[in-house]
This record gives C-alpha cells, sequence and structure tokens, in this order.
C-alpha cells in the first residue's frame, strides 16, 4: 500500500505537536490512530521516522531528511487548493496589462497584487503603435497603462493615476550639452531620438520636432543611442534620473521653459462594456490608489 496525504499530515502533526498524544489532541483524534498511521507511514517507506527508545519519540536521522519533502508536498497541496477556490471563486486566471510607461512607476502594486492572487497570470504587453486604448478597448487587454490623451472613445473608463516628469537630455559630450540654455532652433540643429510609441502624440511635441529623427520601440535602446552620443531624447525623469547624476547625461534647460518642468498625464483605463473579473477590479483599484510620484527639478518627492 501507498502512503496517503493524511499520512504525511499526521507526520507532519507529529513532529510539530512533539509528541503522538499532543498530536493526537491538536487533530482530534485517538492516539492509537495517530500511532497506527506513522507505523503505516514508516512500512511504505520501508524505514523508521521516529526513534522510540527515548520516553518522547525523536526523529532518526531519516526522518529528519524526509521532513522537509513531506513539508514541501503538503505546501503544494495547500497551493492546490488555494488554486481550485480561487478558480471556483470566478478569479480570472490571467490578465493582460498594456503598459507604456516605464515599470518601475508600477512596481508597488504590482508585487501587491502577486501576494494577493498569486494564482493568476499576467502578461505586459508594449504596443508598438503607442495606442495602448485599442488594445483596451478590443478587449485585447483589461487595464491600460499609458499617457493621457484626449477624446477617448466613450465605452473607456479612465482615471489619472498622476504626471511623469519628462526631461530632455543628451550625452555629456554632445553639443547642446555645452548650452546653458537650447532654444528650439537649437535642438532642431540636432538629432532628435524619439521614443515610437509616442514621438507626435505627447503635448508640446510639436515644438519639438527636428528634420533628423531616429525612433525607437523601447525606452531601453533609446537611452542607449542618447548615451552613445547618437542625438538628444525626451524621456522620464525617473528613467535617467541616475544617469545625469552620474554625468553619462546632461538635462537640457529649454529657453522657453526656464523654470517648468514639462509634465505628462498618465492614465489608467478600463473598458466599461467589458465587465472586469475579481483581479482586475482588485488591481484596477489598487492602481488608481497607488499614485504616481515623482521629483520635481530640484530633487523634492511630488505627488499630482
Amino acid at each position: 500500500m501507498r502512503y496517503s496525504l493524511d499520512q504525511l499530515e499526521i507526520f507532519s502533526a507529529v513532529v510539530s505537536a512533539g509528541s503522538f498524544s499532543a498530536a493526537a489532541r491538536q487533530l482530534r483524534r485517538p492516539q492509537s490512530t495517530v500511532s497506527t498511521a506513522i507505523a503505516n507511514l514508516e512500512t511504505d517507506l520501508g524505514m523508521e521516522l521516529f526513534d522510540r527508545g527515548t520516553k518522547i519519540p525523536t526523529l532518526t536521522e531519516a526522518g529528519r531528511r524526509l521532513l522537509r519533502e513531506v513539508s514541501e508536498v503538503l505546501d503544494r497541496c495547500l497551493d492546490l487548493e488555494h488554486h481550485a477556490h480561487s478558480l471556483n471563486q470566478g478569479v480570472e486566471p490571467a490578465l493582460t496589462l498594456a503598459i507604456e510607461i516605464p515599470y518601475d512607476a508600477l512596481t508597488q502594486p504590482l508585487a501587491a497584487f502577486a501576494q494577493a492572487f498569486a494564482f493568476v497570470d499576467v502578461e505586459i504587453r508594449h504596443p508598438l503603435d503607442g495606442d495602448v486604448s485599442a488594445l483596451v478597448r478590443q478587449g485585447q487587454a483589461q487595464l491600460g497603462v499609458a499617457f493621457s490623451q484626449p477624446n477617448y472613445p466613450r465605452e473607456l473608463g479612465f482615471v489619472q493615476l498622476g504626471k511623469l516628469v519628462m526631461s530632455h537630455v543628451a550625452a555629456g559630450g554632445h553639443p547642446l550639452a555645452r548650452l546653458d540654455s537650447v532654444s528650439f532652433a537649437e535642438l532642431h540643429r540636432h538629432r532628435r531620438l524619439a521614443f515610437s510609441a509616442h514621438s507626435e502624440g505627447l503635448p508640446s511635441t510639436e515644438y519639438l520636432r527636428s528634420p533628423r529623427c531616429w525612433r525607437a520601440e523601447s525606452y531601453l535602446a533609446l537611452l542607449e543611442m542618447t548615451r552613445a552620443g547618437l542625438g538628444w531624447a525626451t524621456l522620464p525623469r525617473r528613467l535617467v534620473r541616475g544617469e545625469i547624476e552620474r554625468g553619462e547625461l546632461v538635462e537640457l534647460r529649454l529657453e522657453a521653459y526656464p523654470h517648468t518642468d514639462w509634465l505628462v498625464g498618465v492614465d489608467l483605463l478600463w473598458n466599461k462594456s467589458a465587465p472586469l473579473g475579481p483581479a482586475a477590479r482588485w488591481l484596477r483599484d489598487e492602481l488608481a490608489r497607488s499614485k504616481i510620484s515623482e521629483r520635481d527639478s530640484a530633487g523634492h518627492p511630488t505627488t499630482f
């Protein structure tokens, strides 16, 4: 006969309680039942788990080693039960998020979600054309986090999570980095490096156009191109703060905005016509509570 899950649970209870009698009281079973279960388990495994030569049975070396395996089996069984309970409660097995801002702005709510819904898989999509709202509207993503846009379709719900400070930067050796103040005309004389998803769609980007423009579909690629001196770029300050502090990048001070940070709103989107499941609703509410915070040009924490 093979050992049973019940035998493993009794074995763990005996070790935890310290004796057969204490385990029997804890499990509310006759001590004879506990003793028989342990004896049968030892027979099934072909070894003694407890040294009965002492007043209080103690684990043998084999028992100590197998206890680790037993604990893992029982933990996995609990996971199975929790997973089944989650599915029975109607929790969706997977979620798709569409995100076009730096992911570090969302790590805290996502970490909380991972704790609350351990069995829900998450796929994060980064639309190359920057149209997060289209993915949400078409049902390809349950939630979207994107730079604010005017005139969302009627079926989309949204709430602003905050604002990101955008920095105009160039490599330390770039000609623009030597200027105390940079005009739009000066920007236009040099190659612009733009994030493909929103190179023309953010507020005030009409002032940043250049006859020469290279585009990249990821922030990391754009950051590396900027560090290599291939041109100037407009990037979220939280993404380049370390490079600025180390002197690898220089924040350009635009003549037209001498004392003002360039702020861009960030919205959380969902489809009102497609009801969200329990996990998606929880994450939507958690994201809405976790306002995106930034630091202003003086380095002071700011929440918008």
